[in-house]
């Protein structure tokens, strides 16, 4: 099958990591693995429609929500003469921070589309209520995980690690007011991302300048490759304090090494974590928001020899258990051929695609706004 992956500029940027980027491109890699010969294309929401007249008629194209979530006329007119999957991680509909909320062309969007691959439950369990999307047309792919090698561990419990984009919505923030509270213990903190929000990259290091903690500190910037699976193999616990989070894909990537996760209870971070066979949770879960009981949570696993052997157990019974990007990319597989079998247009239920005849011409971005 040949398949036209279309994703955001920068989608291939090692120094632009993101959990969606690592998604798209992991699954590509996979997708080839089994056979398929798939292309990667980096645009922008007013350029969607370009990337999709240009390819042949039948195409398969898998568009991350990123870039055509608000690009529902770019969609629509394409509708009966291509194969087209949405491929969503964060809707653009979701009211968090940093952003404002675009119901409006998410809806018509994923109204135009043959199908819809979401990274979480929680995240097509949203899209299902939001717009009122069948249930037929959802599809639940979750992140694939590389099981590496596990992570040694220090007896003191005390290297933390946190990973993604210095933005507002990663909370790092919470964090920072959270590690200000267990000052009198002793632990490091490594944040690695991107600084994407400079003037929150700005606040944050002059927070932690504030409270005489930038000594404990690290900020290492974006990593990718062996830099990353570094940083994972030196820490002890993944602090993920996100306001937000779809899934939270480096959850898993810390589970795979059989590192416990102390995260915030918001969005599909439970169901990233999973849970032993027993039911147990291999990490702890705090409210969002809320740098006391944060601050509370690491201050149990800092001091309590028990509750760090016994989270670690679970932590690397966890990873025996988290699939691999071959699972993924099977279950998009079968998405993508139940597509192309299937009647496309009107019978979906969706929107009439604009009317054809005469010039090709773009149709714009106007809804894109």
């Amino acid at each position: 099958m040949n398949v036209h992956l279309v994703g955001p500029i920068g989608l291939t940027d090692p120094t632009r990591p993101s959990g969606g980027n690592v998604y798209d491109v992991r699954l590509a890699g996979a997708l080839r693995s089994r056979g398929h010969d798939v292309v990667l294309h980096e645009t922008t929401t007013g350029g969607l429609s370009s990337v999709l007249s240009a390819l042949p008629d039948g195409a398969v194209a898998v568009v991350d929500g990123l870039v055509c979530s608000a690009a529902p006329d770019a969609l629509a007119y394409e509708r009966d003469r291509l194969a087209l999957v949405a491929l969503v991680h964060l809707p653009i509909g979701l009211a968090v921070a940093g952003s404002t909320p675009r119901r409006a062309p998410e809806a018509r969007a994923l109204a135009a589309v043959h199908a819809v691959v979401c990274t979480s439950r929680w995240t097509r369990d949203w899209l299902a209520t939001a717009y009122d999307l069948p249930a037929v047309q959802l599809h639940v792919v979750v992140p694939g995980a590389d099981k590496s090698p596990l992570a040694e561990g220090s007896p003191a419990g005390d290297r933390l690690l946190s990973v993604g984009a210095i933005t507002p919505i990663k909370g790092h923030d919470v964090l920072v007011s959270a590690l200000a509270l267990v000052a009198d213990l002793r632990w490091t903190w490594s944040l690695v991302g991107a600084s994407v929000d400079a003037s929150h990259a700005t606040s944050l290091w002059s927070a932690l300048c504030d409270a005489g903690l930038d000594d404990r500190v690290t900020l290492a910037g974006a990593l990718t490759g062996h830099d990353l699976a570094a940083a994972y193999a030196g820490a002890d616990l993944l602090v993920l304090p996100s306001r937000h989070e779809t899934y939270g894909i480096v959850a898993s990537e810390a589970l795979a090494r059989g590192i416990p996760v102390l995260a915030t209870d918001v969005g599909g971070v439970r169901e990233a974590l999973g849970a032993s066979s027993r039911g147990a949770t291999p990490g702890l879960l705090v409210p969002s928001s809320d740098p006391v009981a944060l601050a509370a949570s690491l201050r149990d696993w800092l001091t309590t020899d028990s509750l760090r052997a016994r989270l670690r157990s679970l932590a690397a019974e966890r990873r025996a258990a988290l699939d691999g990007w071959d699972v993924a990319a099977a279950a998009v597989e079968k998405v993508l051929t139940d597509v192309t079998r299937s009647p496309a247009g009107h019978e979906r239920g969706a929107p009439p695609a604009p009317t054809r005849a005469g010039p090709r011409t773009n149709p714009g971005s106007s809804s894109s706004s």
